[in-house]
């Protein structure tokens, strides 16, 4: 039996605008056991990467946890002070972020941002983490490390960065590995090798993982369970394979229609209709009813529960749950 590693509660995160405070995540849960991948997908905008900032404690000024618990292990992170986390993050958990340009100090050499974790939590002197971050360098297959963690960001390529991104996120063996659709500015061979390295220290190091991502492709490469955001909104979760199979939520069904599928002549492109509703928008019912073909009266006023439809697979739609209710699914 897995252990749990992490698990959200109801979480709610809002901003303050000028239009007032808006919420970008709303009552959102999920767990993540020890050598686990969960897959977070959705468009743009839909609130993957707030959560995951919020998980981290990295919202933005403006930003704050309104409602919910965030836990750890056995650590309810979501009552620490900016010092505890800044303790937490880097040796229990680690994030890499989406573009390495950015998240790399482009005036810092790979060596020094390798070893500032190194000499910070394990305490290891100078010399003692330079050997560490060339053993790391190694492990995430970037050639001539005795060369590379001398040298700046921007001698490296695209693959490179995000190779050491990865390497400064490891360096202290983190449980809880947070990567913030990390392949996305890469091409195809260098996303590639990217997926199977997180893949095999997940395996190796015993991980859990939380990947965000809009690419359903990679979803269904690295993924053991999916969780489906809409507008801030959970939809639906499940193990990969019911979410690939069995897909029940409208949403989810749009996101596979919408993936190209060069095996099948016949396959014709159904793209969703409309986009995303603005965070200030007052919706009543579910969220997506407006984007819905199948939306009923029933979805513009309520919002609908969450029905078990198996094992595992959780769906947030008032079709599913009157099928549920007709005895069409065994729950």
């Amino acid at each position: 039996m897995q252990e749990t590693l992490l698990e959200v509660k109801n979480l709610v995160t809002e901003f303050r605008t000028a239009d007032g405070t808006v919420q970008a995540v709303r009552d959102v849960s999920f767990s993540v056991k020890k050598g686990e991948m969960l897959c977070i997908v959705g468009e743009s905008g839909c609130g993957k990467s707030i959560t995951s900032l919020s998980v981290m404690g990295l919202l933005p000024n403006n930003g704050r946890i309104a409602n919910g618990e965030i836990r750890l292990e056995d650590t309810p992170i979501h009552e620490l002070n900016y010092e505890q986390m800044r303790k937490l993050r880097g040796m229990k958990m680690s994030m890499i972020f989406q573009e390495p340009m950015t998240a790399l100090n482009p005036v810092l050499t790979v060596g020094f941002q390798l070893r500032e974790p190194l000499m910070l939590h394990l305490k290891l002197s100078k010399s003692e983490a330079t050997k560490k971050g060339i053993e790391l360098l190694k492990k995430v297959g970037i050639p001539y490390p005795e060369k590379r963690i001398n040298q700046y960001p921007h001698e490296l390529s695209g693959g490179m960065r995000q190779r050491v991104m990865i390497a400064i996120a490891l360096a202290c063996n983190p449980g809880l590995l947070i990567a913030d659709e990390p392949t996305t500015a890469l091409d195809v061979t260098i996303q590639a090798q990217i997926l199977d390295l997180i893949k095999d220290l997940k395996d190796n190091l015993n991980m859990g993982v939380v990947f965000i991502t809009h690419d359903m492709g990679v979803v269904a490469e690295i993924a053991d369970k999916v969780m489906v955001m809409y507008a801030g909104k959970k939809v639906e979760e499940g193990p990969v394979q019911d979410i690939f199979d069995n897909p029940k939520h409208p949403y989810t069904i749009g996101l596979l229609n919408s993936v190209p599928n060069v095996d099948d002549p016949n396959f014709v492109l159904e793209p969703i209709q409309g986009s995303l509703p603005s965070l200030t928008e007052t919706i009543h019912g579910c969220r997506f009813h407006e984007r819905c073909a199948w939306a009923t009266e029933k979805c513009k006023q309520t919002v609908p529960p969450e029905t078990e439809v198996s094992k595992g697979h959780m769906v947030s739609c008032w079709l599913v749950e009157e099928e549920v209710e007709n005895g069409e699914y065994a729950g």
